[in-house]
Order: C-alpha cells, then structure tokens, then sequence
C-alpha cells in the first residue's frame, strides 16, 4: 500500500490509500477518486519531497500545499534567491572558508556552498554559525 497526497481543483489538500501507483492512476481515469471536501473528480497527486533517510530506517515526508503553504515557499525561495545573488559561492570549500571568517584569518563576507555531514558536525563543535539553504527540484541539474 502507498499513500498519496492529493489535491483537488480547487485546491483542497487530503491523503489516499492506493494498492500502487498505477491502482492510483486507474481509479482516478474512471473518476472514482473525488475530494472529500467538495466532491470534485478532478483530483491530481500533490508535491511531494523525496524520501529522507536518516538512518537505516527510510522515512517520506509529503507536502500538500494550501495557500499559506505556497505564500510560506515563494517566500523561503525569494529569500534563498536573495541570499546566493549577495553571497560568495565557494563551492565544496565552504567548511574550509567559513572558519577562516569565524577566526578573523579572512574578511567577512557572506558565502554559500556545499558541505558533508562531517564537515557540518566540524563547523558546530567549532562554534561556527551557520545556516543551510534549501535545494529546490528546480534548483537541481
């Protein structure tokens, strides 16, 4: 079994068991699957994130977006926007020259880039602030 988020026309976000996907896409081409706020047939899977694992154990975390939620994500996109278009790109270098400006040995300056879980966990026992930006399916090659 697998549970979709769905959306319907007028935007009302619910959730739905199917037996897979293709029992998804069969029930709702015969119009069977309808919104249980306002009955509507024209329903379609909503966004959802890919699975996230943090240990052995794989989790999935979904998002049916309402209004608030996508005024929430145009937001956080216009900000990270903001901040890469003010910001030095250093690439896989950025553990490396964040503690540079944390300890004084470079001028300040705003930078951005990508770091690996021990290089994240390194930054923190340093004392380094920091803060990650989110990756978007658009941002992705």
């Amino acid at each position: 079994m697998i549970r979709f988020d769905l959306v319907c026309a007028q935007d009302h976000g619910f959730d739905a068991w199917f037996r897979n996907g293709a029992d998804f896409d069969a029930q709702n081409e015969k119009g069977f699957v309808a919104c249980p706020h306002c009955g509507s047939n024209d329903v379609h899977k909503a966004l959802m994130a890919p699975a996230v694992s943090t240990s052995r154990k794989k989790s999935q975390v979904a998002l049916a977006m309402g209004d608030e939620q996508k005024q929430a994500l145009a937001k956080l996109k216009a900000l990270s926007e903001k901040v890469r278009e003010n910001a030095d790109y250093v690439g896989d270098k950025f553990a490396e020259e964040a503690r540079k400006i944390h300890f004084g040995e470079t001028d300040p300056r705003g930078i951005y880039g990508e770091a690996t879980t021990e290089d994240v966990k390194g930054l923190v026992e340093d004392g380094v602030d920091f803060l990650p930006l989110p990756v978007f399916p658009e941002d992705r090659n």
